[in-house]
């Protein structure tokens, strides 16, 4: 067995995760303007969806069940032929881990990020990424990725307990 890795959680800001994708947030520092004859503020392309081959863009809202910390961290996986983006729709906390696109990443390159209830990302095509971390309680997520034919999610298992996120960092 490895030494365990401890991941800590690092706020979720735009230039951390610029490596890993896009930062979707309705934040005064973002793309915005007024639309609608001013009734409503408009966030402008905070996150630009990418497909490959015969594939297409869906939306589709998953439902996380929520996980205790610590969590030892088990497997992670990557979509290449699409970006996949996360926006939570229960405002609840969230924690997102990756790793760079490319070959699959050590578990010390990993990056793991607490999410406000209010932020969401989207992944680049290839990110690594684990699979989706709810806190607290049940929560809704909009998804926006792509379907169609090819392989599009390759996952790589991690050795139990050499990964972990503790509640300290939360």
């Amino acid at each position: 067995m490895s030494t365990p890795i401890r991941l800590p959680l690092r706020p979720l800001t735009v230039e951390a995760f610029a490596p890993f994708g896009e930062v979707i947030e309705a934040s005064p520092e973002r793309p915005h303007f007024p639309i609608n004859a001013g009734t409503t503020t408009r966030f402008h392309a905070l996150a630009h969806a990418e497909v490959s081959g015969e594939g297409r863009v869906v939306l589709s809202i998953f439902r996380g069940q929520p996980f205790a910390l610590p969590l030892a961290l088990r497997v992670i996986e990557r979509h290449p032929l699409g970006t996949q983006a996360f926006v939570p729709l229960s405002g609840r906390p969230w924690v997102v881990v990756v790793g760079a696109p490319g070959p699959a990443p050590a578990p010390s390159a990993l990056t793991a990020f607490l999410c406000r209830g209010d932020q969401g990302v989207q992944y680049a095509r290839g990110t690594w990424h684990h699979p989706l971390i709810a806190l607290e309680a049940e929560s809704d997520f909009l998804v926006v990725d792509r379907v169609g034919d090819g392989h599009n999610c390759d996952e790589v298992p991690l050795d139990d307990g050499t990964v972990w996120i503790t509640a300290s960092d939360v």
